[in-house]
C-alpha cells in the first residue's frame, strides 16, 4: 500500500518597491514586519538542512546545490509555517499537511500572511517606498521564482521510477494548473514569439533531471532532503510548477500529483504512458500552444499532445481510486473531487473553455488579456498586456484581477483565517504549531523535523519529530493541555 502523501507548498513572491528598491531589503521588512506584529520571534533551525544530497548519489560536478542563507530574515508561525527571505524573495512555506484540499487551505492562509505583512509593512514606510507583493513566477526581465512543491513518498521507491513515471505529467499538466503568461522572456521562449504561454514557468527549464533549482532547473528535482526518517521516507522536492490564483487549481495541482505518486508506489511505473523522447523541448512546446493541438514523438514511437498525456493520467488515477486504494491521498469523498475537478477542467480547456474559465488560470487570465487588447485594439506586443499580466497576480484585493473574474472558492475566509495561526491537527506541524504558540520565550529555534528549547539552565533540549504523522492532534493534544510550561512538556515527553 502507498504510504499517506503528506504534503506541502513553498511560495516564493514577487516583490517590487522598498527602500532603493531593494529587493532583498524590502522582502526583509516583509517578513520582519509580519514577525514583529507578535506573530512570532522563533528562529529556523538549520542544523540538518542538505540541499547538496543527490537522490542519484554523488551530484554531477557540474550542479551547484541551493545557497542556504542563515543570515536573512528567518522564522515559524504558530500555524506551522515557516516564513522566510529566499534570495531576494519573501517566502512563505506551507505546513505539512495530510490531504491535497488542506494543503490548497493552508496556501491561501499563505496569501493572506503575506497581505497582511506587506500592510503593516507599508504603514512603516514612506508612499514612494510602498512594497508590492505579487503572486507570480517571473518580473519580466528573465528571472523567475518559484512555487515548489513537496510530498511524501516510500524510501522503498526507486528514484528512476519517479523520473520515469511523473515526467509526463509534469510537462502536460499545465494544461489545466498553468497559470498563463504575456509574451516570453528567456532567449529561447523569445524565439517562438508567443503571444501568450500556457505557462509562466515552461520556458525556464532547461533539463529533464537535476539538482538545481535557480539554474539549470530540471523538470524532475534530485534533492534528497526527506525532513524525516531517511530510511523510510522521501520528498519529492516538485519545481516545475506555476503559482496559482485559482483555488481549484490548486487543488488539482496537487492532488493530481499525490494521487499518481500512490499509483506508483502501488503499480510500478510500466503503467504509466510513455514519456516524450525530448522532455525539455515538449514542456516548452506544450506551453506555447494555446491550441492545445501540438503533438511530441515519445518513447513508445506514438505522438502525443499535453492533452493526450493528461487524459491518459486521468484514467490511471480514476481506475486506482476505484479500487478503493486511494486512501494515502484522501478520503473517497476528496479524492472525487480531485478527480471530478480535474476531468471537468481537462474537458473544459478544449471543448468549452468558457465554462471552466472559473477554475483555470491561464484561460481566466486569457479572457482578461483578448478583451482589453481588443478593446484598445492593441498589438499582441503592447507592455500593457504584459502588465495586465502582472495584475492578476497582484496580492492587493483591490487590485488583483485575479479577485475579479469569478474565480471559484472552496474555502471561505473565516477557516482562512483560522489556518493563519492554527496549525493543521493531522501532521506534526500540530505540535510544532501549538510550541511555537504555547512557549514561545522557551524555544530557541524549530525546523521540519525538530523543535529546540531553552529551560535557562542546561543543555538546549531538542525534540525530535522524524515521522510527519507523528505530533498530531489526536496524539498530543492531551499532552500540550496539561503541560502549561515547556518544562512541563518536556518532563512529561521523558516519562
Amino acid at each position: 500500500m502507498s504510504i499517506a502523501k503528506v504534503l506541502g507548498i513553498e511560495t516564493e513572491y514577487g516583490i517590487a518597491g522598498g527602500p532603493d528598491l531593494d529587493p532583498i531589503v524590502a522582502s526583509s521588512i516583509i517578513v520582519n514586519a509580519y514577525a514583529q506584529q507578535g506573530h512570532t520571534r522563533i528562529n529556523w533551525d538549520f542544523a540538518g538542512e542538505t540541499p547538496d544530497m543527490d537522490a542519484r548519489g554523488l551530484p554531477s560536478l557540474t550542479a551547484f546545490a541551493p545557497i542556504v542563507e542563515t543570515h536573512l530574515a528567518n522564522t515559524v508561525l504558530t500555524n506551522g509555517a515557516r516564513l522566510y527571505v529566499d534570495h531576494a524573495h519573501p517566502e512563505y512555506s506551507s505546513p505539512e499537511c495530510r490531504t491535497p484540499l488542506e494543503a490548497t487551505l493552508y496556501d491561501l492562509a499563505g496569501e493572506e500572511v503575506m497581505r497582511r505583512a506587506l500592510q503593516v509593512a507599508n504603514q512603516s514606510l514612506e508612499a514612494h517606498q510602498a512594497i508590492t507583493l505579487y503572486k507570480n513566477n517571473s518580473d519580466g526581465k528573465g528571472n523567475s521564482y518559484g512555487t515548489h512543491e513537496n510530498y511524501l513518498v516510500s524510501r522503498d521507491v526507486d528514484f528512476a521510477h519517479i523520473v520515469r513515471a511523473m515526467v509526463p505529467h509534469f510537462v502536460s499538466r499545465q494544461v489545466v494548473v498553468g497559470a498563463g503568461k504575456v509574451a516570453a522572456e528567456t532567449e529561447s521562449g523569445v524565439e517562438g514569439s508567443p503571444a501568450f504561454q500556457l505557462s509562466s514557468r515552461a520556458e525556464f527549464f532547461e533539463e529533464v533531471v537535476g539538482l538545481e533549482t535557480t539554474l539549470k532547473r530540471p523538470i524532475i528535482n534530485t534533492r534528497d532532503e526527506p525532513h524525516a526518517d531517511a530510511e523510510r521516507f522521501r520528498r519529492l522536492h516538485v519545481i516545475i510548477g506555476d503559482a496559482n490564483m485559482s483555488q481549484v487549481a490548486t487543488l488539482v495541482k496537487l492532488g493530481s500529483t499525490a494521487l499518481l505518486l500512490a499509483v506508483l508506489e502501488d503499480r510500478g511505473p510500466a503503467v504509466f504512458p510513455s514519456p516524450p523522447r525530448h522532455p525539455v523541448g515538449a514542456v516548452r512546446a506544450f506551453a506555447l500552444d494555446p491550441s492545445l493541438s501540438h503533438t511530441v514523438l515519445c518513447e513508445d514511437d506514438q505522438r502525443r499532445s499535453a492533452w493526450d498525456l493528461q487524459d491518459q493520467l486521468w484514467h490511471l488515477a480514476s481506475l486506482y481510486a476505484a479500487t478503493g486504494d486511494a486512501d494515502s491521498v484522501g478520503s473517497p469523498e476528496e479524492v472525487d473531487q480531485v478527480l471530478t475537478q480535474w476531468r471537468e477542467m481537462l474537458d473544459g480547456v478544449r471543448d468549452d473553455r468558457g465554462a471552466v474559465a472559473d477554475r483555470v488560470d491561464w484561460v481566466a487570465k486569457l479572457r482578461i488579456i483578448n478583451g482589453y487588447r481588443d478593446r484598445y485594439g492593441l498589438d499582441d506586443g503592447d507592455a500593457r498586456l504584459r502588465a495586465i499580466d502582472l495584475q492578476y497576480h497582484d496580492l492587493r484585493a483591490e487590485r488583483s484581477l485575479a479577485q475579479r473574474v469569478g474565480l471559484r472558492e472552496l474555502h471561505r475566509f473565516d477557516a482562512i483565517r483560522e489556518a493563519v495561526h492554527n496549525p493543521p491537527e493531522t501532521t506534526r506541524a500540530y505540535f510544532r504549531g501549538q510550541c511555537v504558540a504555547r512557549y514561545p520565550d522557551q524555544i530557541v529555534a524549530a525546523n521540519w523535523d525538530s523543535v529546540v528549547f531553552d529551560l535557562g539552565e542546561g543543555p538546549l533540549r531538542r525534540v525530535p519529530m522524524l515521522d510527519p504523522l507523528r505530533g498530531t492532534r489526536l496524539l498530543t493534544a492531551e499532552l500540550l493541555e496539561t503541560s502549561p510550561t515547556a518544562d512541563d512538556l518536556l518532563e512529561a515527553l521523558d516519562r
